[in-house]
């Protein structure tokens, strides 16, 4: 069963709907509107922003909406989770303020997306989500490395025992059991990362490239994050990758993933995660189109940072046409990677942006105009 929610933002009058429209990857967290107040949002602008796009960052834009209704006394934003491409289409075609996309423009979408903003268009990864692989064994706590992971998820190791996850985990009593591989039977954001993942952290074990698509060629379908997670629950022997929010609501055993940095194998938790976004390298340094090079996350230089994550963008104007809608897209957006704001995302399966690099994203937003 493909998850499908809709964000109804309640308790707050003048407050839209965050509606969810039928997409592959939605997320899920705690199930609240939580809202958090800035007390020095420098609000401003048009009343009502209209969005749309990932639904992997639906949650996050709900927690987003509520607290922007609060801190700025009758503003609101209409966050349409239609999936990715929608977002970037609609964004380009003039029909929203801003888009939301998991992955940032591409090169062929610069120009369209310039004519629409007369001006250079900037992506601003605001939400960050990671992804678990999450397993079935039990009493077995495993950590495996990006090599090991692939050779699974492509059929070159079949069974739990296998000398490669013997030599990673000493001592642990590995059972003779067929491994069932797990993955996304719809096309899927999630998987277009991880396999990205794969593809740079397997010492070149994983050969299928990545895409929406899984390439492995092995293993049952499930569609969601929700149907894969819900099949590692109940069939013992079985491995996946899905989003945080939906292993953690599971209670699903998670893989510690080695590392160049980190032999040990790394947990996946909030600190964690948080230090990759922290030694996150972008792809244009110097410039406020943040558009972070996914494989400084995928092959972290430093100990102790969880290496499978996913930023999901803001897509914006550097100068709007129209001032009022540039006014109410910078106090949107300053709400939104507050401090405190960023800190009610945890609870939703995301990882609340670090200070390091929250220091960029409020110096891009300031220079929208």
């Amino acid at each position: 069963m493909d998850l499908k929610r809709t964000g109804a933002l309640i308790g707050l009058a003048a407050l839209t709907t965050v509606g969810l429209a039928a997409c592959s990857d939605d997320n899920t967290g705690s199930g609240d509107t939580a809202a958090q107040t800035v007390a020095d949002a420098e609000c401003g602008g048009k009343e009502s922003l209209n969005s749309s796009g990932s639904s992997a960052q639906n949650n996050a834009m709900t927690v987003f909406a509520n607290s922007f209704a609060t801190s700025c006394e009758g503003q609101t934003i209409d966050y349409n989770s239609n999936g990715s491409g929608a977002g970037v289409k609609e964004f380009i075609g003039g029909q929203t303020d801003f888009g939301g996309s998991d992955s940032a423009l591409k090169e062929n979408e610069y120009a369209p997306a310039q004519e629409r903003c007369e001006s250079e268009a900037w992506n601003l990864p605001a939400v960050f989500g990671p992804i678990a692989v999450a397993y079935n064994l039990d009493g077995v706590d495993l950590k495996l490395s990006g090599s090991t992971i692939a050779k699974i998820f492509n059929g070159q190791i079949t069974t739990w025992n296998d000398p490669a996850i013997a030599a990673e985990n000493e001592g642990a009593e590995l059972p003779d059991q067929p491994i069932t591989v797990i993955f996304r039977s719809d096309e899927s954001g999630t998987t277009d990362n991880f396999q990205k993942y794969l593809d740079a952290a397997s010492d070149g074990a994983w050969t299928q490239e990545a895409g929406k698509t899984f390439n492995g060629g092995v293993g049952e379908g499930a569609k969601g994050n929700e149907g894969v997670s819900a099949a590692i629950g109940q069939t013992p022997g079985t491995v996946t990758y899905t989003e945080w929010s939906y292993a953690k609501n599971q209670n699903l055993a998670m893989v510690n993933v080695i590392t160049p940095a980190d032999t040990a194998g790394v947990e996946l938790n909030a600190e964690t995660a948080g230090k990759t976004i922290d030694s996150a390298k972008l792809k244009n340094e110097g410039s406020n189109d943040l558009v972070i090079d996914t494989s400084s996350f995928y092959v972290p230089e430093a100990a102790g940072a969880y290496p499978i994550l996913m930023p999901t963008y803001e897509i914006v104007c550097s100068k709007y046409p129209d001032p009022e809608t540039a006014a109410a897209v910078k106090a949107f957006l300053n709400v939104a990677v507050s401090e405190e704001v960023q800190g009610e995302l945890e609870g939703e399966g995301y990882i609340p942006v670090p200070d390091a690099f929250r220091a960029k994203l409020t110096t891009a937003i300031s220079e929208i105009s």
